[in-house]
């Protein structure tokens, strides 16, 4: 019989199929989802539009990623942290950020390690000869993430190195990510792979059914050499971070070296992504090294993601607030945080608290800007000082409480870094390096952000940016 001429299902068949749709994935909804919010507009989506919505919800509604992530977990958890958790470097504190490090290991469970140097590197310049002479005298691993690996002057000479590394006997793992170093097209991914370095893209895929994962990238930037030396921050690998190259777009960003037992869990974190990416395990002496004492800083390393890691950089973020007794100073390229950690700035700065947001005076993503001054006015109610950093653009992410406990790495302050990107920082407990990263933070409150610059946009941008808020768990 021809399609055009067969029969319509009867309506109560039809009425029943819709029926069926709309409760189970109600159902689904309702045991899954934590947000309310987020709950209550797919149950709704469903019930208006049953077979599109339930093919919406299949699709991008399903956080596949942390299921796979149990599953993984499941047969590495013994393995994981088992080092660490006998390291001889391990500590706990008492004073002030007691409560905060004991509530961090339970989240965690990482340990807070001591006996480490953490050496604060600005921008390309100052980074990447550091990061390109460590590979230059690897003799056994590298372990290499990031987010933007271009295939300009500055990857090439990344490449290179790291090519060279792989035909003295090195064993080399690189991870980009799926969209941050091409979608499309990855230079990079082919030409590593063409010289025979083992290079994989975090969750790409272009099958229609895989869609979701566009939404989740791997925001980490890591390297760690023979288990020894490692580094870690906001720094990509760009002519960009080059500032002597007076690039077009120029970026400039603030990366940390890292000596000491802190390496370990580094290096746990890289090989942990890499088993997620490719099921390949990493382990023995070439990756995993025991240390001793480089310095006087104790540290931890705090990973987040749609993972089981869901949240847990935040979470950490909100307990320092919450201990803040004098200020809390934090700089970041993006500023769209959730409910939760502005209502707790506006808090501790209604409590005598001076806090103090640094943000650029334009970021490389307008709409970013545009949500961003639509959502600040709360802070700016509640005491907080927002100030912006003239060009160039900042992409540095810190955070500083009473010039003692610091919070830096690759999480932006926005929502998508928080719950959608796979991220990695490091909570340092050292005077010395909090006075310093305050001090930079200082001498970037370069224009103070203030209601009268709000509100003398007019109207079609404050609709404009009104428009763009909307996007914030997405931009």
């Amino acid at each position: 019989m021809p399609f055009d001429i067969l029969p319509p299902l009867p309506l109560l068949t039809v009425t029943l199929i819709r029926f069926v749709l709309v409760i189970s994935v109600s159902l689904h909804i309702l045991l899954t989802k934590r947000n309310t919010s987020s709950a209550i507009g797919w149950i709704g989506i469903c019930v208006l539009m049953p077979a599109l919505g339930t093919v919406l919800y299949l699709m991008f509604g399903i956080n596949r990623v942390r299921r796979l992530a149990k599953k993984l977990v499941s047969g590495r958890s013994a393995h994981r942290f088992q080092a660490t958790q006998n390291s001889s470097w391990n500590r706990e504190l008492d004073g002030q950020f007691a409560p905060l490090a004991l509530m961090v290991s339970k989240l965690t469970s990482r340990p807070l390690v001591g006996g480490n140097c953490i050496s604060c590197l600005h921008d390309g310049d100052g980074a990447y000869p550091h990061m390109l002479s460590a590979i230059d005298e690897a003799e056994k691993s590298i372990l290499l993430c990031s987010y933007i690996f271009r295939n300009d002057n500055v990857g090439g000479d990344f490449m290179e190195k790291l090519v060279a590394a792989r035909k003295r006997g090195v064993e080399v793992r690189v991870l980009v990510d799926g969209i941050g170093s091409g979608y499309f097209f990855s230079g990079v991914y082919w030409r590593l792979k063409k010289a025979g370095v083992p290079c994989a893209r975090f969750m790409h895929s272009i099958l229609p059914w895989r869609m979701p994962f566009l939404n989740l990238r791997n925001h980490r930037k890591i390297l760690v050499v023979d288990g020894k030396v490692g580094f870690m921050g906001g720094l990509n690998i760009a002519n960009e971070n080059l500032l002597a190259l007076k690039p077009r777009h120029p970026v400039s960003d603030t990366h940390f070296k890292l000596e000491g037992p802190i390496v370990r869990q580094l290096s746990e974190a890289m090989a942990w992504d890499w088993y997620f990416a490719t099921q390949e395990v990493l382990a023995g002496d070439i990756y995993f090294q025991e240390h001793t004492a480089n310095g006087e800083s104790v540290a931890r390393i705090v990973t987040a993601g749609p993972d089981t890691d869901l949240e847990k950089i935040e979470y950490t973020m909100l307990q320092a607030i919450t201990l803040a007794r004098k200020q809390v100073r934090l700089m970041t390229p993006y500023f769209l945080p959730g409910s939760r950690l502005m209502s707790e700035l506006a808090l501790a700065a209604l409590r005598g608290v001076q806090v103090d947001v640094i943000i650029p005076l334009t970021s490389n993503h307008p709409p970013l800007d545009w949500a961003c001054a639509a959502n600040i006015s709360p802070l700016l109610d509640a005491g907080v000082r927002v100030w912006r950093v003239k060009p160039p653009f900042n992409h540095s992410k810190l955070m500083v409480v009473d010039r003692a406990w610091s919070c830096v790495g690759s999480s932006n302050l926005d929502i998508r870094s928080l719950r959608l990107n796979f991220e990695i920082n490091l909570e340092i407990y050292d005077i010395t390096l909090a006075g310093v990263l305050d001090d930079f933070m200082t001498r970037h409150r370069n224009v103070r952000l203030t209601h009268h610059d709000l509100d003398k946009r007019n109207y079609l941008i404050k609709v404009r940016d009104a428009a763009a808020r909307l996007g914030m768990p997405y931009l």
